[in-house]
Formats: C-alpha cells, sequence, structure tokens
C-alpha cells in the first residue's frame, strides 16, 4: 500500500513534531496485522508535508509508480485549497488514470478538517474539495474514503472538532484512529 499525500498522512501533528506511527497509515498497518497475522502487508509513505497535488503529480511516477503498489490512497484535499479547484481536479485526474493504466486499486481521502473552515457551512471551500474528490471517485469508479462527512458526524452530534485535532489542521491519535477506522472497512 502505497500513500501519496500531504502533512497529514506524514504523520504531523502538532508541527513540527512528527508522529509516523501514531499516523493513519501505519495505525492502518496495526490494525490489518492483528486481522490477518498471516499476511504480508508493506505499507510505503510518499507523503510530504506541505505539497499539494500539482506537485504531488509531478513526483508521482518516480515516486509512487516505481513501488508497483497494489493499494494507492490520494490524500491531497487539504493543501489543494491554494491551488484551486481546476488545478486540483486535472492532479488528481492525471494520478488516477496513471494507477488505472497501472492495474493499481485506488481509494481517494476526501479531506481531514482545518479548524479555521466551518465544515458545518456547506459552500466553505473544503467541502467543494470534498465534493470534487467524491465525483472523481464516482467518474472512475474506484474508492472512497469520506473522511470530511466522518469529522462533520462528529460535530453533528455535539462532539468537538478540536478533540480530533493535535493543531488546527492535523488530527491527533484520536483523529488518525476514526480516518483508520473508516478505511479498515475496505479490508473486512
Amino acid at each position: 500500500m502505497v500513500f501519496h499525500g500531504h502533512s497529514v498522512p506524514s504523520g504531523y501533528f502538532k508541527t513540527p513534531l512528527v508522529n509516523t506511527l501514531d499516523s493513519y497509515p501505519f495505525q492502518l498497518l496495526k490494525k490489518l496485522k492483528e486481522r490477518y497475522p498471516y499476511a504480508v502487508i508493506n505499507v510505503i509513505n510518499t507523503a510530504v508535508g506541505g505539497e499539494n497535488s500539482i506537485k504531488g503529480a509531478k513526483r508521482f511516477d518516480a515516486d509512487v509508480l516505481i513501488h508497483k503498489p497494489d493499494i494507492l490512497f490520494i490524500d491531497y484535499s487539504l493543501n489543494d485549497l491554494g491551488v484551486g479547484l481546476e488545478k486540483s481536479y486535472t492532479a488528481w485526474d492525471e494520478m488516477i488514470n496513471k494507477s488505472l493504466k497501472n492495474n493499481i486499486k485506488v481509494i481517494l481521502m476526501t479531506p481531514s478538517p482545518d479548524q479555521r473552515i466551518n465544515i458545518i457551512d456547506v459552500n466553505n471551500k473544503l467541502e467543494l474539495h470534498r465534493n470534487q474528490v467524491e465525483k472523481l471517485a464516482d467518474e472512475y469508479g474506484v474508492g472512497l474514503t469520506d473522511r470530511y462527512n466522518l469529522f462533520k458526524e462528529k460535530i453533528n452530534v455535539g462532539d468537538s472538532i478540536s478533540d480530533y485535532m493535535s493543531q488546527v489542521n492535523h488530527p491527533n491519535k484520536k483523529g488518525h484512529q476514526l480516518i483508520v477506522n473508516e478505511i479498515f472497512k475496505y479490508f473486512e
């Protein structure tokens, strides 16, 4: 499994702290090994803190395809706020196309929260990126882990988003565990 994205899958918690083993890629590996102790499962994390999908697409062949993953997770929405919907759509589209041409299963990740953005407001920029990722998943018939709505559901039942965050835009261990539980549904 390859995880391609920005600081969240990289394991950034409260910058500059990088909590690799508590990030969702490695929590998922641990949960998969507990469930499937005889399986050989490798996790490769090609995520780069601060990166957006345009930069990720530029290094995709050299850093992702070279590993010939069985499953690829793409996680760039949070940082794509800075490049906009059109440019990020093109970058995601390119990465998905290359993956499918190489028989790689793809799971797209909607954004995790940024506490500066009210995720209950359906017209916020993060919601628009979430919708675009869902649209790409539908267009290509690939997997989708809708983290954005997971966190939104927590708020709707009265939880505070800060309980799941280590800083304004990075989940804490509890937030990463919420993500893992949703991804794990693909492996049950």
